[in-house]
């Protein structure tokens, strides 16, 4: 049914709870094609003992090269991409399916929900960590919360059909290790014409927080917003808010989205959205050329 692609770098124990959850909780026979940066944690002895499919890299290539590597391998007509620190819920894979039917085209951008301790789309703490981690309380609780299907999403897990990531070139490695490159492969969709960039409720993620980026600093260097302010002539939060329609605030510690409301439209011209676009163009000359 699906080919579900996720990057991992000596996160071993996150990514078992992550395998674990897609065993037990999906309802079809997806692919899951892993790309092992490094595996010195026994990460590879991990997969290769368990066969599971992988491609692999001796170094950290960035989760970009990555994903892109990784997807070569798949054989279904549809690509999902998530992290190896999230736990799928029951349901997940019926609702992006569901989802597919009701659309019945291919130009779409879908995403899940995540449940998160703290700065999710469903706050719920079921453990800040594999050690704490209430897999039994997260079963009992996660779809007690209501949450609505969301507007501009751009975060994981999220669902494309193969023939609309190829046509975009996966995603832009440029972004390695990885900042910036949701949006910016959001906005190279946007440039297909695709208006359907839509969250789903019921399905579901819990998700740890960036583990990677945690425990590795040095990831986060990567200049994602400048990247991305040089190649659009837009800054990241520009896109989000006046193209994507879903920019967000945190009320309480979760993520505020804007209920789906049908396909996105072109921007509406307004004074605010001139002065801001005219304070992107001033930043964008500023970084290209000073």
């Amino acid at each position: 049914m699906f080919s579900v692609i996720i990057p991992t770098f000596n996160n071993i124990d996150y990514l078992k709870i992550c395998l674990n959850s897609l065993k037990k909780n999906s309802k079809f026979n997806n692919e899951i094609i892993l790309h092992i940066n490094e595996g010195v944690d026994g990460t590879l002895d991990f997969v290769k003992k368990n066969g599971i499919n992988y491609t692999y890299s001796h170094c950290n290539i960035g989760l970009c090269s990555s994903v892109n590597t990784a997807v070569k391998k798949t054989t279904t007509d549809y690509i999902i991409y998530g992290h190896d620190d999230m736990y799928f819920c029951p349901g997940w894979d019926v609702a992006f399916n569901e989802e597919i039917a009701k659309i019945g085209h291919n130009l779409f951008y879908l995403s899940g929900t995540m449940i998160q301790p703290v700065n999710g789309h469903i706050q719920l703490n079921c453990g800040t960590t594999h050690n704490d981690f209430n897999e039994k309380k997260l079963l009992s609780e996660f779809n007690l919360i209501d949450h609505h299907d969301f507007q501009g999403t751009h975060w994981s897990p999220h669902l494309i059909h193969k023939d609309v990531w190829n046509s975009v070139g996966g995603l832009s490695e440029e972004f390695n290790p990885g900042i910036g490159s949701d949006p910016d492969l959001n906005m190279k969709l946007w440039k297909k014409n695709i208006r359907i960039f839509k969250g789903l409720s019921n399905c579901r993620v819990y998700h740890f927080g960036s583990i990677s980026l945690r425990k590795k600093k040095s990831l986060k260097r990567n200049k994602g917003s400048k990247i991305f302010l040089k190649k659009w002539g837009i800054s990241v939060s520009f896109f989000l808010k006046y193209y994507l329609n879903g920019s967000k605030y945190e009320f309480n510690e979760c993520i505020i989205t804007k209920k789906y409301n049908g396909p996105l439209k072109n921007p509406k011209i307004s004074f605010f959205y001139l002065a801001e676009l005219f304070f992107c163009k001033i930043n964008y000359i500023y970084n290209k050329y000073f």
